[in-house]
């Protein structure tokens, strides 16, 4: 699965993308994001208020609770803001 970092996360996280392969008890988005903030302590500060993440599984915009079975794709990225 690709991993893609937007915006402040990519910088946190320190990388604008990254592939990795959950192990299975990972399901859901929810999960994603607990493993992949286990990953390092820079993951763990981009994903420490989820409240400011949003994300996207193959480009489709997905709730924390959205499945990532079979997904190739997923972003995060901070929520966006228009005027």
């Amino acid at each position: 699965m690709n991993i893609l970092y937007f915006a402040w996360v990519r910088e946190k996280v320190g990388a604008a993308e990254e592939t990795v392969s959950p192990p299975p008890t990972v399901g859901t988005l929810g999960q994603l994001i607990d493993w992949l903030a286990q990953r390092s302590p820079r993951h763990a500060a981009a994903f420490a208020d989820r409240k400011l993440i949003r994300a996207a599984i193959d480009q489709v915009h997905s709730q924390i609770n959205a499945s990532v079975a079979g997904a190739k794709e997923v972003a995060f990225f901070p929520p966006v803001t228009g005027g």
